[in-house]
């Protein structure tokens, strides 16, 4: 299965048929009063060679598409950059990704677009999404020139707003995981992150439509309201 995958994602990267224009990427939809079952949504995760996004760079995207309120096993995009000049000794025991994969990468250009096309323009999800909005924006700013903005929503928020008392303590991905015992087939591994980020986004999503949070404004509402409750707490 991962075999086709990724055969799958060599033929649209490789294959001569393909044109890009950076002139016609698709634009970022706004999405408004479609029920959640109707969109399709991207959950995205990346590698970096570190925290700071004004230095560091992605060096690995992986990311999967839920559509109709399932995750097809065909509609995922998992690459690593091509980065050979990139200092990743400070990171490498961390995401795995050596010396010798960012000299076989997919070139930073060529894979932006494959992305932005692959992406059509569909909320972005994403485990403390700030951090990857980031470093995305800043990479596709640098390498394309593309400056458009999406819709994001962040899974660490989207979790804890429909289920407050599922965990006490620490709240990563790999406690949400655990809770609801899926399994993360290789953690830090982008594609591997950004699969289990999907299942659970699944799980949230099911909560909200048994609480009849049906749309994607109505879901955004909700997380205001978390937010604002969050920050009445601290106070």
């Amino acid at each position: 299965m991962l075999d086709g995958i990724r055969g799958w994602i060599d033929q649209k990267l490789n294959g001569t048929d393909q044109f890009h224009d950076k002139s016609h990427l698709p634009a970022p939809k706004i999405p408004a009063g479609q029920h959640l079952e109707d969109l399709r949504f991207i959950v995205l995760d990346l590698e970096t060679t570190g925290l700071d996004s004004s230095k560091d760079e992605v060096i690995a995207i992986g990311a999967v598409a839920i559509d109709g309120l399932e995750i097809p096993l065909r509609d995922q995009f998992d690459l690593i950059l091509r980065r050979p000049e990139l200092d990743i000794r400070e990171t490498v025991l961390i995401h795995g990704i050596g010396s010798e994969a960012l000299i076989h990468g997919h070139e930073t250009e060529d894979a932006l677009l494959h992305l932005l096309e692959w992406m059509n323009g569909d909320p972005i999800l994403a485990f403390h999404s700030a951090f990857d909005r980031k470093f995305l924006q800043k990479s596709l700013r640098k390498h394309l020139g593309y400056t458009q903005t999406h819709t994001w929503l962040d899974v660490a928020e989207l979790m804890p707003a429909f289920f407050p008392d599922a965990l006490q303590g620490n709240k990563r991905l790999d406690n949400w995981a655990d809770h609801f015992g899926l399994e993360i087939s290789a953690r830090h591994h982008a594609a591997a992150d950004a699969m289990a980020t999907a299942e659970l986004t699944l799980i949230a999503f099911q909560r909200a439509l048994n609480l009849k949070i049906t749309t994607l404004e109505a879901l955004d509402e909700k997380l205001r309201y978390y937010r604002k409750l969050r920050t009445m707490r601290r106070m």
